[in-house]
């Protein structure tokens, strides 16, 4: 599996050999909705909470008389048949929502979505995006530009700091650390943008 490999000066150099344990693997698409679904639900946050019984401000008084009103024998004003009550059986922001999936499937689910942007040649690698432009926003876009990849994740290096500092502020390119790739990112954006050390980083993380 090869990947088009880009230079300083951001001109097409010619083809880099990708590793075929993690760009080269069957692509299960079950596998990467379990990850995906995995991710969403963990980062979910449970706001849902009512008031119960014991939390609602109201007065015990009865309403009115239980007998001679032809209604039905009424309690408080906050009963939970009434408006403004509080809620029987309601959310009250204890539910669980974490997915478990072992070590094992999370890192296969990572090598099938990396294994579709190679098979896609969706994967492009720059030898040095940190000091090959000052670190300011129109720089970084006349990069990406120019490997016509203006819809994409950029995995750098943790030392790659100034790149990092350009790109956040690109609308639809968004800058990650490698060790931190996720399958939201990497099936919101189409290309798959790597720097020489990123990639090396990548194969140390993993084999």
């Amino acid at each position: 599996m090869e990947a088009v490999l880009y230079n300083d000066k951001w001109v097409e150099k010619g083809k880099i050999e990708l590793n075929e344990k993690v760009f080269g693997v069957e692509i299960k698409p079950s596998l990467i909705h379990r990850l995906l679904m995995l991710q969403r639900s963990n980062a979910r946050v449970n706001l849902a909470q009512i008031k119960t019984r014991w939390e609602v401000k109201w007065s015990t008084r009865k309403i009115y008389k239980q007998k001679g009103t032809w209604g039905a024998r009424a309690w408080a004003s906050r009963s939970p048949i009434r408006r403004w009550g509080w809620v029987v059986f309601g959310p009250r922001g204890n539910r669980n929502f974490t997915v478990s999936m072992n070590r094992k499937e999370r890192r296969a689910a990572l090598f099938c979505l990396l294994s579709s942007k190679a098979q896609s040649s969706s994967v492009k690698v720059i030898e040095n995006l940190d000091n090959s432009v000052e670190a300011k926003t129109k720089s970084m876009v006349s990069v990406f530009n120019s490997m016509n990849a203006t819809y994409a994740t950029v995995a750098l290096n943790k030392q790659e700091v100034n790149a990092m500092k350009a790109i956040r502020n690109i609308p639809n390119v968004k800058a990650i650390y490698v060790n931190y790739l996720n399958p939201a990112d990497l099936l919101k954006y189409k290309d798959l943008v790597f720097t020489k050390a990123s990639l090396e980083e990548l194969n140390w993380i993993y084999l």
